[in-house]
């Protein structure tokens, strides 16, 4: 396997994302879903927490100790977007190497299956400027719309994004038994001096959505023209 081109800065962005092997799906219930959420919010440590299972029986919890930082996520059906912020050397790789080896070895004993889960090695790109990243934020946290094509309320099973941090604005707690085994912490803190306003944010995030859903639109209209002619 040919080794990855792009190299990892610390306190840089990338858009890290795959998908099920052959466009499989990665959950076939709503337990393989939270495991997979669980997955995310756990693994995210520079301790070896061992399996979720065996981290679950332990009396004392390992430390948060992060390896990397969430600014956005969306997980569909049978792939997903990150766009996280590498805190240590190595982090990006190690931390996608535990969530993939850890996932794919509970979904193959769950149901009885051996190999690959996702496709191949996850796929990333360096966000290399501010605009891109302002962007890169609407198209993530508003996933969903573009493969429901433009749907304000997609009708995927299994799906979550952070768009409802995005806009809701209100923390989350995450101490005492009351903790959420299953949310995804995001620094937003990046587009406060764009933004004022959640209200603002939403706007331009919807804007730059439906520009994308026009494209995609106008791109499979133009190809199934060409198709016809051949």
């Amino acid at each position: 396997m040919p080794n990855r081109k792009i190299t990892f800065a610390n306190n840089e962005y990338y858009h890290i994302y795959n998908r099920g092997v052959d466009k499989r799906k990665l959950f076939t219930d709503k337990k393989d879903f939270e495991r997979f959420l669980q997955s995310i919010v756990e693994f995210n440590n520079k301790e070896n927490i061992g399996s979720i299972y065996e981290n679950s029986l332990k009396k004392e919890k390992v430390d948060p100790n992060p390896l990397i930082e969430f600014l956005a996520f969306c997980i569909n059906p049978n792939h997903f977007h990150f766009i996280i912020k590498q805190l240590e050397d190595g982090g990006i790789s190690k931390y996608m190497q535990k969530l993939s080896s850890g996932y794919t070895n509970y979904f193959n004993e769950k149901h009885k299956r051996t190999g690959s889960l996702f496709g191949g090695k996850f796929k990333a790109k360096h966000v290399d400027s501010y605009k891109y990243l302002l962007h890169l934020s609407a198209y993530v946290n508003l996933n969903l719309r573009v493969h429901q094509f433009g749907s304000p309320t997609p009708k995927l099973e299994f799906t979550k994004s952070s768009w409802e941090q995005y806009v809701d604005n209100k923390p989350k707690k995450e101490t005492g038994k009351n903790k959420d085994r299953y949310f995804i912490p995001c620094n937003k803190d990046i587009f406060s001096d764009t933004f004022r306003s959640i209200e603002k944010y939403k706007r331009f995030a919807e804007e730059e959505i439906e520009e994308i859903i026009k494209m995609r639109i106008e791109k499979d209209r133009t190809e199934k023209e060409q198709d016809e002619l051949i």
